[in-house]
C-alpha cells in the first residue's frame, strides 16, 4: 500500500513537471519546417557574397595567407 502511494506521488510529480513544461511551450511561435528551411536558404543566398567561407577572400586581401619565402641558390 505504501509503495503504491509512493508510486502515485511520483506519477503526480512527473505530471506536474510535464504541465509546467507545456505551459512554457504554449507561447512559442511555431512554423513549418519547409517554411523555415526556405527562409534560411533565402538568407544564405542573399548573404553568400559577404561570407568568406562561401566566397573566399582574394589572396591579395587575406591577412592570414602564408608568406612565401624566396630562396635562390647560386
Amino acid at each position: 500500500e505504501e509503495r503504491k502511494m509512493s508510486n502515485n506521488m511520483a506519477k503526480i510529480a512527473e505530471a506536474r513537471k510535464t504541465v509546467e513544461q507545456l505551459k512554457l511551450e504554449v507561447n512559442i511561435d511555431r512554423m513549418k519546417v519547409s517554411k523555415a528551411a526556405a527562409e534560411l536558404l533565402a538568407y544564405c543566398e542573399a548573404h553568400a557574397k559577404e561570407d568568406p567561407l562561401v566566397t573566399p577572400v582574394p589572396s591579395s586581401e587575406n591577412p592570414f595567407r602564408e608568406k612565401k619565402l624566396l630562396c635562390i641558390i647560386l
